[in-house]
């Protein structure tokens, strides 16, 4: 996972090299409440969550196209503290890289964020058993925040405030892994480096159309897994996603595919559950059921630069094995090498409950 962040950070901040601009940084308190999205985390909400989040950020100032067409975003990186008020839960540490997007005259303010974190009290089963929330020390970490701010309020100091949504899991890459959802208020201030910031206006040409023909898209996606009873190994899976993609826009294409999953830790789940049940019990599964799946899908692709944040909605039509819900869906960035190869990582959940961290490597032809 860290290998993973770290090439993704490198290939983020890559993406948005420019001539120098204006940087600034944002300092929140928030305090909000644990969202219960399975009933097995009830032992884990025990009062309000509240921490800190701090900010580097850089503003794009009109130099390249994509910066007007997104109405000038900002980039940046941040670390955020969380005490979870929970004696098994401890604190959260976590750092990531970010996008600030605009909208009405750049009073509100939408950041999304994909990071790695730390734990203070991960699983252990002799001493931690409780936290079936947090399998492993390091994980994965999201953040969304969707705020009100105002720059340069007195001087170049100015304020924020608005709501957060924060996310930790390990992808299941071992279990337990229920994961933790935090929704919060959060007020700050932030303080620019420089002057105020001048934007090219129409300095580019007009760009080319971006619709294109129709693409056709080879996806192989693999990483470690581990079923969601503790201490049944990792395995490693294998998915794979053949799928068409239509580019409307600049900023969208629309995609519609199959997605063929080749998950091992359900072969020993399946073994598990045939051997923890008697025939006549409802949740006894042969152990000869095939662990294979597959599913159909539609998704989105929003194009940025070389990044691209990427969303997909699918439905199982084979699956033997009852696992899980009959829907499933991805949420994941995705970054070009070339026009025609990309790499990424993104997340494979059943509702709030994630399955999968995916590393991708890819085809568009």
């Amino acid at each position: 996972m860290k290998q993973l962040f770290i090439l993704f950070c490198c290939s983020f901040f890559y993406s948005f090299s420019q001539k120098a601009t204006t940087n600034y940084i944002d300092f929140q308190v928030f305090r909000g409440n644990i969202y219960k999205h399975r009933n097995d985390i009830s032992h884990l909400i025990s009062g309000h969550p509240d921490g800190f989040l701090l900010s580097y950020n850089w503003k794009t100032n009109g130099s390249k196209e994509w910066h007007q067409v997104y109405n000038y975003p900002d980039y940046g990186i941040s670390y955020h503290y969380i005490d979870f008020k929970n004696k098994y839960l401890g604190v959260n540490h976590a750092i990531g890289v970010h996008y600030n997007f605009y909208f009405l005259n750049r009073n509100l303010m939408f950041r999304i964020s994909q990071g790695i974190g730390i734990t203070s009290n991960p699983y252990d089963k002799e001493t931690n058993n409780k936290n079936n929330a947090f399998g492993t020390k390091i994980m994965d970490n999201a953040y969304l925040l969707l705020q009100y701010n105002k720059e340069n309020i007195i001087d170049r100091i100015g304020l924020q405030a608005g709501f957060m949504l924060t996310h930790f899991s390990n992808g299941r890459i071992k279990s337990p892994n229920s994961g933790i959802n935090t929704i919060a208020f959060n007020v700050g201030l932030n303080y620019n480096f420089n002057e105020k910031q001048e934007f090219l206006v129409d300095s580019l040409p007009l760009s080319a159309s971006y619709k294109e023909s129709i693409k056709y898209n080879i996806a192989f996606r693999t990483g470690v897994s581990e079923g969601p009873v503790p201490h049944l190994g990792q395995r490693q899976f294998y998915h794979v996603g053949l799928y068409a993609d239509k580019r409307i826009g600049r900023k969208s294409a629309v995609q519609f595919g199959t997605d063929i999953f080749f998950s091992r830790y359900l072969e020993d789940y399946i073994k598990f559950v045939s051997g923890a049940f008697p025939k006549e019990h409802e949740s006894y599964t042969d152990a000869n059921t095939d662990y294979k799946r597959i599913g159909l899908f539609v998704g989105h692709e929003l194009f940025i630069n070389k990044l691209s944040i990427e969303m997909q909605l699918g439905y199982y039509i084979y699956k033997p094995f009852d696992y899980e819900s009959d829907s499933y869906q991805r949420v994941g960035m995705k970054y070009y090498l070339s026009q025609k190869v990309f790499t990424g990582i993104g997340l494979k959940t059943h509702g709030g409950r994630a399955e999968a961290l995916e590393a991708t490597l890819g085809i568009r032809l």
